[in-house]
């Protein structure tokens, strides 16, 4: 049966009675001739609930649905509510992955604290989420597991949009490649209480770097301090949550690793310089697409959460999760060299490899900014990845799991009953 994401937590606020609709008063006169009978209703005030959401980091949560009554409201891009009615005593607070909340009413203004619900995820690549039989095995893995949610791609490596786009700029490079129909994908999935995250890949884009080499820097690697950059990825975003994502994932949000960094002038920067410039690229998406009450998440390399340093990619999380609901380190032990932690060949240690990186990552990260690791769904067993999962699960930690071919088996990823939820 297919487990949706809203659980409950109760909040413990004071200051509740309950308020009749109306008061009935009757009165009866009774003589040897005449009985006189007179009723008087009396309706009471409205009630009216004002407040704000937040999260654990006190930064404003919209798009949160508030039902109180009959009255169904929004939270703005500030947080704020305001309902009215006269029938209930109860609030209640629902929004895709975040966890289900109630509160009682109270005369004064309510600051609901929701925490984020446990998100399970596989990646659906572009070919995956075009193909009707492939996408049903997709849908069939997560009614059979804990999968709760789904990873898209609308802009892949290399800069492809892989969707009918309305961003003109897409168009004008030449980036657009559709592949599926994302509004029928996301449908679907929701139908299926299936949370949407849509990764879209940022800084490498050989389209936008041909198209405008007033912002290269080498290779596809672009600016992160571009304007038009900057411009084109909110426009991709913005419109992604139009569509219906629950969650924009920014991938690829760093400078270039590896020989193309030595001709990016990005090593003659200092750190400062070059976590700063990611942290606002990150920063300026966000202030685009949280009032819209989409979350914003980002990859990070899985190495950088176990150095202090940037490791000259401006990526460190400190600074980076201060403008993300969730950070996914990319903890995939096939990465890492011969000798990490003492291991001949780290790939054939997967709990203790992934459980490393965790433990580094978990103190690092802002207040209300929780850890959901990309790993490492290719070249093991079914029982390696299980052990892989089992080290976020044993952290109270979600997932994703990365397949370039969107291929899972079912044995490899915990039961429902397995996680608790």
């Amino acid at each position: 049966m297919r487990r949706r994401l809203s659980g409950l937590v109760v909040l413990a606020l004071s200051g509740c009675t309950a308020l009749p609709v109306t008061q009935t008063t009757t009165s009866t006169t009774t003589t040897s001739t005449t009985t006189t009978s007179t009723t008087t209703t009396t309706t009471l005030p409205p009630l009216l609930a004002t407040g704000r959401v937040v999260d654990a980091g006190g930064r404003p949560i919209a798009g949160v649905e508030v039902v109180f009554g009959d009255a169904i409201t929004t939270t703005g891009p500030d947080g704020a509510f305001e309902a009215e009615t006269r029938e209930a005593e109860t609030l209640s607070f629902a929004k895709p992955g975040w966890e289900r909340h109630e509160a009682p009413y109270s005369e004064g203004a309510l600051e609901v604290t929701m925490t984020q619900a446990t998100i399970r995820g596989v990646r659906v690549g572009a070919a995956a989420a075009g193909s009707d039989e492939h996408f049903r095995s997709l849908m069939d893995l997560a009614a059979q597991t804990s999968v709760n949610a789904f990873v898209f791609d609308t802009k892949q490596e290399g800069g492809q949009v892989v969707y009918d786009t309305a961003v003109a700029a897409a168009h004008e490079i030449g980036a657009v490649e559709p592949w599926y129909d994302p509004r029928r994908r996301v449908a679907e999935a929701r139908e299926a209480g299936i949370y949407t995250i849509t990764r879209i890949v940022s800084l490498e884009d050989a389209f936008w770097a041909k198209a405008h080499p007033e912002e290269k820097m080498a290779g596809p690697w672009v600016d992160p301090t571009g304007p038009g950059i900057r411009q084109y990825i909110v426009d991709l975003a913005v419109e992604a949550c139009e569509i219906g994502f629950d969650e924009i994932q920014l991938d690829y949000v760093r400078y270039a690793a590896g020989r193309t960094a030595s001709f990016t002038g990005q090593l003659n920067m200092t750190q400062e310089e070059r976590v700063a410039n990611i942290a606002e690229f990150i920063r300026v998406v966000r202030e685009a697409v949280s009032p819209l009450g989409c979350n914003l998440s980002a990859d990070i390399f899985g190495i950088v959460v176990s150095f202090q340093d940037d490791q000259r990619l401006g990526q460190r999380p400190e600074e980076l999760s201060v403008h993300l609901d969730a950070v996914s380190p990319m903890v995939y032990p096939s990465h890492y060299s011969d000798g990490w932690l003492g291991f001949p060949d780290p790939n054939d240690h997967p709990y203790a490899v992934t459980a490393d990186a965790l433990d580094d990552a978990l103190p690092r990260l802002a207040p209300g900014t929780v850890l959901r690791p990309w790993l490492q769904g290719f070249w093991w067993t079914p029982e390696q990845i299980h052990e892989a999962i089992r080290a976020a699960e044993d952290r109270g930690l979600g997932w994703l799991l990365w397949n370039v071919g969107s291929r899972y088996e079912p044995a490899s990823i915990p039961a429902v009953e397995e996680t608790g939820g």
